[in-house]
């Protein structure tokens, strides 16, 4: 009877929309998106990049099965079993699709790539999660969007600008002076950077894993170390992005504005997919129950809530993309030279 539960289009939706959401945020914090088709490609790419990882993994092997001590196999696990090779092929993904850049490419540009390529990664191995545990699928679909999600966009995210960073020198803020020591660092950044704070976020969850009597107390000051490796980590992409985007923000207040209307719509393109998306979960959901208990009728009688809901969404979706297209073509006109001195085009 849990036919419905067991759709592909359910669990995919569950598994793929906050990513999706999520990549939405990103590129409505660059100031000139860069080409869609890129986009697409670095989350396509970070997605199919989990093929790889029984490759990278193949040299640590000896490491991973060597250790019984319950501390020490965890770290070794968390780090050379899970960190490293995750954190290797999405910077694979990233540095491949940033390879061949447009000429006076905005550096934002790699972040959303970067960005792009973590949520591939996550909206792949979020499937993988849902479709293992399908008698639990909704509520570790929640668990997962609010921090698992967004930690893996995040690390990509992290890993995209330091890359920038590097390629583009003293043109972010690194001083003339140590422009050699912040291009080197930086690039020892984007793997070492992500992969250390993954690292950190797994091993109290490897830990609890290996070691199941731990006294309640010490379970859940590991647990809320995890958690707060993982927001931390968020907050920290955060501060990159705005540190790479503020180097090529807007000079004039007409320009400014302009960028903040197109960030609305963003936001409302946003609200209109998770209004779709919940709707469509109402609707399937009150069918299934109507079919697992056909005597109560009251799920059929709120089916009409979640196509409401399913309206609205799609009707803030059409308007807001057509007012999103039309901002964006007449910002991009007005914004040749908002990095330029005064005098130059």
């Amino acid at each position: 009877m849990f036919v419905l539960e067991s759709l592909p289009t359910v669990i995919g939706t569950a598994a793929v929309a906050p990513a999706l959401l999520i990549l939405w945020l990103v590129v409505a914090a660059d100031e000139r998106p860069g080409p869609p088709a890129r986009i697409w490609t670095a989350f396509l790419l970070g997605a199919a990049s989990i093929s790889l990882l029984g490759i990278v993994r193949a040299p640590f092997m000896s490491v991973l099965t060597a250790p019984e001590n319950p501390w020490i196999a965890p770290a070794l696990r968390s780090l050379f079993g899970v960190a490293l090779p995750e954190e290797a092929v999405k910077v694979l993904v990233i540095a491949a699709v940033s390879a061949r850049r447009r000429p006076f490419a905005d550096p934002m540009d790699t972040v959303v790539y970067g960005a792009a390529a973590g949520l591939g990664f996550a909206a792949y191995e979020n499937l993988a999660y849902l479709v293992q545990h399908a008698e639990m699928w909704q509520s570790l679909a929640a668990l997962r969007s609010v921090l698992t999600v967004p930690f893996h966009g995040a690390l990509g995210i992290i890993a995209g600008a330091y890359l920038a960073i590097a390629r583009s020198g003293t043109a972010l803020g690194a001083h003339r002076r140590h422009r050699d020591w912040a291009r080197v660092s930086s690039r020892i950044l984007v793997l070492l950077g992500p992969m250390a704070l993954h690292a950190a976020f797994d091993f109290p969850l490897l830990t609890l894993q290996k070691n199941p009597n731990i006294e309640a107390s010490f379970r859940l000051a590991l647990g809320s170390a995890s958690v707060l490796i993982g927001f931390i980590s968020i907050a920290f992409a955060a501060r990159l992005v705005r540190r790479v985007g503020r180097h090529h923000a807007p000079r004039t207040e007409v320009a400014r504005e302009r960028l903040s209307q197109l960030r609305r719509m963003w936001a409302l393109l946003v609200v209109g997919g998770g209004a779709g998306f919940a709707g469509l979960a109402f609707v399937l959901s009150s069918i299934h129950h109507w079919l697992v208990n056909p005597d109560r009728n009251m799920a059929l009688v709120l089916v009409p809530i979640g196509l409401v809901s399913i309206v609205v969404g799609i009707a803030l979706l059409v308007v807001t993309t057509a007012v999103y297209i039309l901002g964006r073509d007449r910002m991009r006109t007005t914004s040749q030279g908002f990095s330029s001195p005064p005098g130059q085009g």
